[in-house]
């Protein structure tokens, strides 16, 4: 039920066409297999890349490998840095190698792998290369040895891919937009989610659930807080967490970085959003436009704000 949640709705790429459009020509060219003959025709100044991929673990690869093939310009991170996020192994292999917290964590490749676990319950299993909450339901909250077999064994077979398993991180959970580069890297402001106004009977958890039942339109589902009530100190060690994560996987232009803190109160990194969502209806959770409102910018200044980062970058302007 949640093969195409990763994908973008009309409404949204209409909506990202339009905010270009107030400053620039634009063409639409669908992420498919006759991209390449498209854009080595058309030769575009630079392209806006928010292209989901249609199969494979590398599939957010794709297009920015084809763009760089044609020598165009693009926005967003390189193929390389989209492929590490996806794969949530690599990216915390990166961020433990530079001491970044991140939950403690093994990948299961097979059932037999979780025989070597060693783990303090309760645990979350995911997995390993999907967006979106896809495969992250309330059965991913794991509470003893069989919920975890079942688990790995529902993720090997339902997904054709390794599980990953990571010990749960029980404090509040935050969303970091950011945006730029280098010097001109900016934090956007911090978005909790407030797990206490979750029903009490759905677990502490964004899942597939929480995000594309719950989270609607149509229910009245406003568990987030933007700006975040944070103490100063809690918000610059987020902050600084957030920006070693974003510099050290090599982002660009833009990213979601999601945050959840431990028993110890010290920020964690869940998930680094290199492709973040961004519809435009302020009455859908849409975290980086929801962000980018609380920063004073409207939706197509957001837009128009991750472009220019990208002609920056190529020295275009």
């Amino acid at each position: 039920m949640d093969t195409y949640a990763e994908w973008d709705t009309w409404e949204t790429v209409n909506a990202v066409k339009d905010a270009i459009a107030e400053i620039h020509n634009v063409t639409l060219v669908e992420a498919n297999n006759d991209a390449y003959l498209k854009l080595k025709e058309l030769r575009p100044d630079i392209v806006f890349n928010f292209a989901e991929g249609l199969i494979g673990v590398n599939r957010e690869s794709h297009m920015p490998a084809l763009l760089e093939m044609l020598q165009i310009p693009y926005s967003g991170s390189d193929a390389l840095t989209l492929g590490i996020c996806l794969d949530k192994s690599r990216a915390k292999e990166i961020l433990t190698y530079h001491k970044v917290p991140n939950a403690k964590f093994l990948v299961a490749n097979q059932i037999k792998d979780i025989n070597s676990a060693n783990f303090n319950f309760p645990l979350i299993v995911k997995p390993i290369s999907e967006g979106s909450s896809k495969g992250i339901f309330s059965s991913s909250f794991v509470k003893n040895t069989k919920e975890l077999d079942e688990e790995v064994s529902r993720i090997l077979l339902s997904y054709n891919q390794p599980a990953l398993i990571e010990e749960f991180l029980p404090g509040r959970e935050f969303t970091v937009a950011v945006l730029g580069n280098d010097e001109d890297t900016q934090i956007l402001p911090i978005i909790e989610i407030r797990y206490e106004d979750f029903p009490q009977d759905v677990v502490p958890l964004y899942s597939y659930e929480a995000k594309w039942i719950l989270d609607t339109k149509e229910n009245n589902f406003d568990v987030f807080e933007c700006p975040a009530k944070l103490d100063k100190h809690l918000e610059e060690k987020i902050k600084d967490t957030v920006l070693r994560t974003y510099n050290v996987l090599k982002c660009k232009d833009w990213s979601r970085i999601d945050v959840r803190l431990d028993k110890h109160g010290v920020p964690n990194i869940i998930e680094i959003n290199p492709l973040p969502g961004i519809m435009p209806d302020p009455n859908e959770n849409s975290s980086f436009p929801k962000a980018a409102r609380a920063a004073g910018m409207t939706y197509n200044q957001m837009i128009q704000r991750v472009l220019y980062s990208a002609a920056k970058r190529y020295n275009l302007v």
